[in-house]
This record gives C-alpha cells, sequence and structure tokens, in this order.
C-alpha cells in the first residue's frame, strides 16, 4: 500500500474485534516510534499503555487490546510537533492493519495522565486505542461517524488558494489531496493553504465560537497532522517564516513548506 493509499483508507476504528496485537506487529510499532521526528525539532515522546494493568477505557471504543498515548514538551508549536509525530505513528499503524482513532476528550484524563507518568511541564494531548478492526460497528461508533460526517471532506476550493485568499483553487496535486483527507478534530478541517509558486503556506482557520476545554490548542494539533500528511507525499523545505498575505481575524498563519520534489509514492 502506498502512501496516498494509506492516507485514504486509514479512518477511525472505535469498534475492534477483540484480538490481542500480535508479537510481530507491536514490536514492528515499538521500533517505528523510536524513529519518528518532527520538522519542529520537538521531542513526542510515545508509551504502550495496557488496558488491564492500568484499568484504561473509553465509553466510545469497543474491544481494544492496548493503548498509545503521547507527550510533549510545555514549549511553542508543541501542538503542531504532537500532531505531526502522532500522525506518524497512526500512519505507520494502519499500514499493519491495526486501526486507531484520536482520542481527546472522551476519556478519564487524570487516569491516562498518571498512567503515562506526565510532568508538570508536558502535555498528553491525545491518546489512542490500538486493535484490529472489527467487521461490524458499534451502535456508538456509528452515530459518532455520522454525526462528524467522518466520510466527507471539503472540496478543495474551500480549502487551497493561489496568491491570496481572494482565488480558490481547484487541485489535483497529490500534496494537497494528502492534505484533504487528514482527520481533524469533530472533522473540522481548519487548514487553509496559499500557494505562491512552489511555496506552500499553512494557516489554521479557527473555527467562530470554539472554545478549547483544555490548555492547548487542538486546532494546531491538526495543522500538525496536515503537515504531516503533506510532507509524507513530497519533499520541502519547512520554513515559519510569516508571508504576510492578508486575512481574516479567525485566520492565523503556521509554516511554510517548499516543494523541491512533488512525488514520494
Amino acid at each position: 500500500m502506498d502512501m496516498m493509499e494509506l492516507i485514504k483508507t486509514r479512518k477511525s476504528f472505535r469498534t475492534f474485534d477483540g484480538t490481542k496485537i500480535s508479537e510481530s506487529d507491536l514490536k514492528k510499532l515499538c521500533n517505528y516510534i523510536k524513529t519518528i521526528d518532527n520538522p519542529y525539532d520537538i521531542p513526542v515522546e510515545f508509551m504502550i499503555l495496557d488496558t488491564e494493568k492500568y484499568g484504561l477505557s473509553s465509553p466510545v471504543i469497543e474491544g481494544e487490546d492496548i493503548y498509545i498515548a503521547a507527550k510533549v514538551p510545555k514549549v511553542e508549536h508543541c501542538e503542531e510537533a504532537f500532531g505531526y509525530s502522532f500522525e506518524k505513528m497512526v500512519l505507520y499503524a494502519w499500514s499493519l492493519g491495526i486501526g486507531t482513532t484520536w482520542i481527546g476528550g472522551t476519556l478519564n484524563r487524570e487516569l491516562f495522565e498518571r498512567a503515562a507518568d506526565t510532568k508538570d511541564d508536558e502535555y498528553m494531548m491525545i491518546v489512542t486505542p490500538l486493535g484490529y478492526p472489527s467487521e461490524t460497528q458499534s451502535e456508538v461508533d456509528s452515530k459518532l461517524r455520522q454525526s462528524v460526517r467522518g466520510d466527507e471532506r471539503f472540496p478543495s476550493s474551500e480549502l487551497f488558494f493561489e496568491g491570496d485568499f481572494s482565488n480558490p483553487i481547484e487541485s489535483s496535486e497529490d500534496c494537497l489531496e494528502a492534505v484533504r483527507w487528514a482527520p481533524s478534530a469533530a472533522n473540522r478541517q481548519p487548514w487553509r493553504i496559499v500557494k505562491v509558486e512552489n511555496s506552500y503556506h499553512f494557516y489554521v482557520r479557527h473555527t467562530e465560537g470554539y472554545v478549547s476545554i483544555v490548555d492547548w490548542e487542538v486546532q494546531k494539533i491538526d495543522l500538525g497532522i496536515a503537515i504531516c500528511h503533506f510532507l509524507s507525499v513530497c519533499d520541502g523545505e519547512f520554513v515559519i517564516c510569516d508571508p504576510e498575505i492578508d486575512s481574516d481575524e479567525f485566520t492565523e498563519y503556521i509554516a511554510t513548506i517548499t516543494v523541491v520534489n512533488n512525488d514520494k509514492n
């Protein structure tokens, strides 16, 4: 399965068949997460958490075997670094046939943070169950997916622009299509990209009226995921240098990627 196929076929699984992750698959995943980095050079530490040992569960998950949590230092851009690194793990897990889903709210956060030994200068933002997907969805799983329209994505013309935000583009570029199919909290798809020649300027479009119940910015995690997808299918130079393109009060610059190779498949 090539990277674009991984990106397009990955989805959130909340119903698993109850089979334990094989020793072979778990070893591959553990070895892989040791190699994960991100363009922010901010360390993201992963840990495997046994459900029985720590008494972990989520009311929206059935049949999970174990969880993976991750921690990141409380520094600038930690959300984007976390999102980038966690999504790399998610995509690799899916290449092994292991299902995941991003969980930030429907969990006993205090219990998970204690199991992950989270320090005062760290955030444990997200966890995911790991398991082999069940052939049938639970009722809760099905309703959640329908409520956020999990199988749908905005058209390119609402997400991508050329030159400035007044010129939407319909793009079939793999790098942009990979971003379009990225997962996001409540499927809000907050990323916006302005293409100027070979440079792609990433912005977060903050949802109007959205109030976070945590200390970090969830939608910036989504931007880290988007950047991960983009760089998974093309090579580029990553910088943070605001091009000062006119935007509204809800749109915030995040980073720029200048493409040097538009095909990694």
